[in-house]
């Protein structure tokens, strides 16, 4: 059963709050974007270790499993994209497509336990590359192949709302 692809432009979320989840991107301090991730990692752990946790509720929704491999691979892709905005301003971010890795991927047949166990290890490190952020470092830019252009403090924001939203889309 496939679902529609996201297209939305979701930097948005920068300027306002998500309507969705109720977050106010805009007003995450990059100092606490490590001890928000680390705090969610249980959370995570705990909707993985459902009996129904790769049971789509719904046509238009992922299942918890789902969701769960997608934020492991956002605190994969976050952590390399500070990576490169820290060691050179004005990076180019690779594109990716988180609805062909979803598939590519198989999101759907993974094992639970062994996805809480690497969400929780991407989660770890992403949050210690947070955690390593200095106020220097704050206004080095970076910017996404839709031409999007983030600094260290707004790709941490754009970066914890992503995954907080899931939270709620997994109701953990």
């Amino acid at each position: 059963m496939s679902l529609e692809p996201d297209t939305k432009d979701w930097t948005w979320v920068l300027r306002e709050r998500c309507p969705e989840c109720g977050l106010a991107a805009g007003g995450v301090a990059p100092a606490e974007i490590g001890s928000l991730v680390r705090a969610c990692l249980p959370r995570w752990t705990t909707a993985l270790a459902r009996p129904d946790a790769s049971v789509r509720r719904s046509p238009q929704r992922w299942s918890d499993l789902e969701y769960a491999c997608h934020v492991r691979d956002v605190f994969r892709v976050f952590d390399e994209r500070l990576a490169q905005m820290l060691a050179t301003d004005g990076a180019a971010f690779a594109n990716w497509d988180q609805d062909a890795t979803a598939l590519e991927q198989d999101y759907a047949g993974q094992d639970p336990r062994a996805v809480a166990t690497e969400l929780t290890e991407a989660g770890e490190r992403v949050a210690a590359r947070f955690d390593a952020v200095t106020e220097a470092d704050h206004a080095r830019r970076g910017i996404r192949s839709n031409g999007s252009e983030f600094t260290v403090v707004t790709l941490g924001q754009y970066f914890w709302h992503d995954s907080h939203h899931h939270l709620r889309d997994v109701g953990a």
